[in-house]
């Protein structure tokens, strides 16, 4: 088999009798298909929690004399509980209407008379493998969307001379499967360099997944990343997949990668080297093939001296290094993205802006842009909302360029929060967590304001 083939369908078979398993065996490894045989319902639960299978081929009658079926029967409802989504197809000698009525009832895909029929078997299995897949691929779909992703495709702008190595790296390393590290302060735009990243790729037909590991709680970080089983704890009332599974043949990218807490970083080291996991409260080990494309805003090195971070981890995700210099080094840049933030905020406001007068322009490319690439946005928003003609003036843009800082008792509380979180990120030059512990905020508080301020 190629490096690129698809691994081979594998399919469990359980029957009592040797020489039945051996003929499924050698019918349909002929075809091409992965076969796994065991002889009892214990072995057949053992083993789909163990591994994943596309079909299940189960007798009905295991013990010796016995033609009532219910063993299969009840074999059927503890795989339709352990797996909702894995056809099952049912075998007896002793075939009857009411049997093969109760077992289709009971979630069977089909059924099949001893002796079989050649034929009829192959087409039956090769029927339901594609079914069940189609079903798969369509949960999986719905849960994708589901989770937070980028809207469209990104939007790389950048003619500066500071950012021509940025566009050099993502056009040498973004058609590999290199793992790439995206350092930088906050909102210079790491998420949108990590989607030209996956737009380049072969893998730009699948998933781009995106999770900021900054904002997930500890408390459902395993769950997050690798998914659960129903019931693995008090909210989980179906089975979810996890980011590293939704991503599977595609792009994950892991912003804020810093804040992973030690406990997990052995875990997600483990996947990164095997693409093995488990989803939590399953023993069931999975595979996923995904590129990895991580951003911090912090110095990684400094927290692996620190003991906070695992080295060989900064190993796996260091394959390549790409630095986003913040915006006040990339002025030439502001013009050009301002405009792109304006015609955005035009269309969604129904505005009739048609541009910046020359004082705006002029203020834009003065300031120090301590929130970088978003504050321009958020700034070009607050512009569209308030300019009252058709151009935005620098007063509408609210940046004090030159002026004194606004007085406090001005302010409103979410101004005065904003404007002393903007101020402490600067000061930490970016580092979100160090801003975070000044300001005595845990970092998900800390990250759920960042996302309401647009910071």
């Amino acid at each position: 088999m190629a490096a690129n083939d698809p691994a081979p369908h594998r399919i469990l078979v359980a029957d009592d009798q040797p020489d039945v398993l051996e003929a499924l065996r050698l019918l349909l490894k002929a075809e091409g298909y992965q076969i796994e045989t065991v002889k009892s319902p214990a072995a057949v639960l053992k083993a789909i929690e163990a591994r994943d299978f596309s079909l299940a081929i189960i007798d009905l009658n295991y013990a010796r004399d016995t033609t009532s079926g219910q063993e299969g029967l009840d074999l059927l409802a503890k795989l339709q509980a352990a797996d909702v989504t894995l056809p099952v197809v049912v075998m007896t000698a002793w075939a009857s209407v009411e049997i093969a009525v109760e077992a289709m009832r009971r979630g069977a895909k089909d059924f099949i008379t001893k002796p079989w029929e050649n034929p009829r078997l192959l087409t039956i299995v090769k029927t339901q493998i594609e079914l069940a897949g189609a079903v798969r691929a369509y949960r999986r779909l719905e849960q994708e969307n589901q989770i937070l992703r980028g809207k469209g495709g990104p939007n790389l702008i950048a003619q500066s001379a500071a950012m021509r190595p940025v566009l050099e790296i993502i056009s040498r390393v973004g058609p590999s499967d290199a793992n790439v590290l995206i350092t930088g302060e906050n909102g210079t735009g790491k998420g949108v360099v990590a989607q030209a990243l996956h737009a380049v790729s072969v893998r730009a037909g699948k998933a781009f997944i995106a999770v900021n590991m900054g904002g997930l709680p500890e408390g459902v970080f395993e769950s997050e990343l690798f998914g659960h089983v129903r019931g693995a704890f008090t909210d989980a009332k179906v089975d979810r997949a996890g980011r590293f599974e939704l991503a599977d043949s595609g792009t994950l990218f892991m912003d804020e990668i810093g804040n992973i807490p030690m406990s997990q970083q052995a875990k997600i080291l483990r996947t990164l080297e095997t693409g093995e996991f488990e989803r939590v409260g399953s023993s069931r080990t999975s595979r996923t093939n995904v590129r990895l494309i991580s951003a911090t805003n912090s110095d990684l090195n400094a927290e692996v001296a620190a003991g906070k971070f695992r080295q060989d981890l900064l190993f796996r995700l260091n394959t390549i290094h790409l630095h986003l210099p913040p915006l006040r080094e990339r002025r030439e840049d502001i013009p050009l993205l301002a405009q792109h933030f304006l015609k955005a905020h035009v269309a969604r406001y129904s505005k009739p802006i048609t541009g910046f007068d020359d004082a705006a322009l002029e203020a834009m490319k003065n300031y120090s842009w301590p929130g970088n690439v978003r504050e321009l946005d958020h700034s070009v928003e607050r512009g569209v909302l308030m300019a009252q003609g058709k151009v935005v003036r620098a007063p509408d843009l609210g940046l004090n360029a030159g002026q004194s800082a606004p007085r406090l008792e001005d302010m409103s509380l979410e101004e005065v929060e904003s404007f002393l979180i903007k101020k402490t990120l600067a000061r930490c030059d970016g580092n979100a967590r160090k801003a975070a512990e000044e300001l005595g905020l845990s970092r998900s508080a800390f990250y759920r304001r960042l996302e309401r301020y647009k910071l």
